[in-house]
């Protein structure tokens, strides 16, 4: 059952006030039509059309090419598909570092053009000023804090960020500036923990924990598509890859000895 509502549209002061009610935030990263009506028909609580496109979808190596069109078209896809759940969509690279006005113009732009529902930003004490920006010109922000994907070269890789400190003021200035809720990846369970304590909007762990307020995969992760990265935190619920890639095999096998199409198969 959702942590939310069962049949209506999930809001975002409903996905804000979880967290006081104790009711843990089902989250799935989805880029299009089919995974987001699966997803939803599921019961999770909100679909976020993630900037993992590019690697997931896209073959990058990183999210880094990912542009606001194509986030843009992606979301159009999604929506489709959601009938229930919280659509909150990444803003990708360089579409907001710039300044707060950036911000506001690319954000307006998903939730104008793409009919997203709220947008999500990397980074807590630094992007302060464009959180509130787009808070105050009304629209939903999900902060990200702990590894920030966009920012993997300065980091020196995909790693666990241990720095206490920084977290925890990055966790508090998405909250001050007006965030509803804050995705918290890659840090130990300890201290995904104290995040969680130190504020009272929502954290969505990945890597972070059992003790965030909620947690969130990727589609294709959780469910064995996705073959060329296999993140500790990403547990398989489902080895489809596998499943994919016999029944291609069985369909190539037909088409060449002949017994597909059958009779059933053809027109008459």
């Amino acid at each position: 059952m959702s942590a939310v509502t069962p049949s209506k549209q999930v809001t975002v002061p409903e996905f804000r006030s979880a967290k006081a009610r104790g009711a843990k935030l089902a989250v799935v990263t989805a880029y299009d039509y089919v995974s987001a009506r699966l997803c939803d028909e599921a019961g999770v609580d909100c679909i976020l059309v993630g900037d993992s496109v590019g690697m997931v979808v896209q073959g990058h190596p990183t999210s880094l090419p990912v542009t606001l069109d194509e986030m843009i078209y992606h979301t159009k896809c999604v929506m489709r598909g959601a009938r229930r759940a919280l659509v909150v969509v990444d803003l990708p690279f360089m579409t907001y570092q710039v300044s707060p006005r950036q911000a506001v113009r690319s954000a307006g732009r998903l939730m104008k053009e793409a009919g997203a529902h709220a947008v999500k930003l990397e980074g807590g004490v630094r992007m302060r000023p464009a959180i509130r920006a787009c808070v105050e010109a009304g629209i939903p922000v999900m902060g990200h804090v702990g590894l920030t994907p966009q920012s993997v070269h300065q980091m020196g890789g995909f790693k666990v960020q241990r720095d206490a400190d920084q977290l925890l003021a990055d966790t508090t200035a998405v909250e001050e500036a007006g965030g509803f809720a804050v995705v918290v990846e890659s840090v130990p369970a300890d201290l995904g923990a104290k995040l969680t304590v130190a504020v009272t909007i929502p954290t969505i762990g990945i890597g972070a924990g059992p003790n965030c307020d909620g947690q969130v995969l990727v589609f294709h992760d959780m469910l064995g598509l996705y073959p060329d990265f296999k993140p500790k935190f990403a547990k398989r619920y489902a080895d489809l890859g596998t499943a994919v890639k016999t029944a291609v095999e069985s369909y190539c096998r037909e088409v060449r000895d002949g017994s597909f199409p059958a009779a059933e198969h053809t027109f008459r």
